[in-house]
């Protein structure tokens, strides 16, 4: 009977001395603690080695490749659309353009007139109106053309084509000024394209011509440069706003926002400007982008005419399309 009691008793001992462990440990752990404004941190000293002569080389001239990749694009795309490489296995240069390498018909065009207006940059500084030279780690950098315009001897040239896109509609000897001007605004370094643009607009404000353009009058687009107006060349247009440096515009396929620079005043009476206006509108209505392509094709020709009134076979064959697509009954 008592030795239940004993074994209690033992087990009882047991956790007690258990229980009285934890104290001497947390004891030991305070006192091993460092105070953190004494303790020592070792940091490891990574050495770097320096680049090597053909590192240095190889480095600028990968740098190299990439400012001037969007030059490269440009070039090419410009041979592939005139040579119509395309033609074997797409029916136009823009699907070509957007299943190979994914441009919109507007990206394309942007890269196209960017390298036209680097071109223009490199014929004011050393004569070579088509290539930079494919080593020019061997002979200067890109940036080191031989020039009256820049200091040292160096010319400064784009590296994208946002930079010089504030550039294509002008001239090309403003190309030149313009690009020269946004390089001092940004110390002789690459100028950024707001840098282009703000140079470009005071430009545009000291020599601002007054728009003495008026609603309904009727301008031929002058496409140029212009990769925004690609199309557009020769067609006419009835001015529906004035703005300060632009006129907003209607034509045969839609409302333009087009520089003043792009625009030239067929010089029509009144009752003329009328008559091209009821042209657009009958146009305007019948249009759609899914028609058909000869139809549209039609339409197309008629927003080109060079005078204020259709003949007996361009109404007929407008009265045609509307009857087809259910405007007119």
């Amino acid at each position: 009977m008592n030795k239940p009691t004993s074994r209690r008793k033992k087990a009882t001992s047991a956790a007690s001395s258990n229980s009285e462990a934890p104290p001497d440990s947390a004891s030991e752990d305070i006192s091993q603690q460092v105070d953190p404004a004494s303790a020592t941190i070792t940091v490891t000293a990574v050495e770097v080695p320096e680049l090597t002569d053909q590192e240095q080389s190889d480095r600028l001239h990968l740098e190299r490749k990439v400012e001037r990749a969007f030059f490269e694009a440009g070039k090419a795309l410009a041979e592939l659309r005139e040579r119509r490489l395309h033609r074997s296995t797409h029916k136009t240069f823009e699907e070509y353009c957007r299943s190979r390498f994914g441009y919109t018909h507007r990206h394309v065009n942007y890269l196209i007139a960017a390298s036209n207006v680097v071109d223009n940059i490199i014929m004011g500084t050393n004569g070579s109106q088509n290539e930079i030279s494919d080593e020019m780690g061997t002979n200067g950098s890109q940036n080191e053309i031989p020039d009256e315009m820049g200091t040292n001897g160096s010319q400064i040239l784009p590296t994208s084509e946002r930079q010089v896109r504030p550039l294509v509609p002008k001239e090309p000897k403003s190309q030149r000024s313009c690009w020269q001007k946004a390089v001092e605004v940004a110390g002789g370094k690459v100028p950024t394209g707001r840098i282009v643009k703000d140079v470009v607009q005071r430009i545009i404000e000291r020599t601002k011509v007054p728009n003495t353009y008026q609603i309904g009058e009727v301008c031929q687009i002058l496409a140029k440069d212009n990769p925004e107006l690609r199309g557009k060349g020769g067609c006419w247009s009835i001015v529906s706003q004035v703005n300060e440096f632009s006129c907003t515009v209607r034509t045969w396929d839609g409302e333009y926002t087009v520089g003043l620079q792009y625009l030239k005043s067929c010089n029509y009476l009144p009752a003329e400007c009328e008559q091209m206006r009821q042209i657009c509108d009958r146009i305007s209505r019948v249009y759609s982008s899914g028609m058909e392509e000869t139809a549209k094709n039609l339409l197309q020709l008629l927003g080109k005419l060079n005078r204020p009134y259709l003949t007996a076979v361009e109404e007929k064959l407008l009265s045609v399309i509307e009857k087809e697509y259910e405007i007119i009954d």
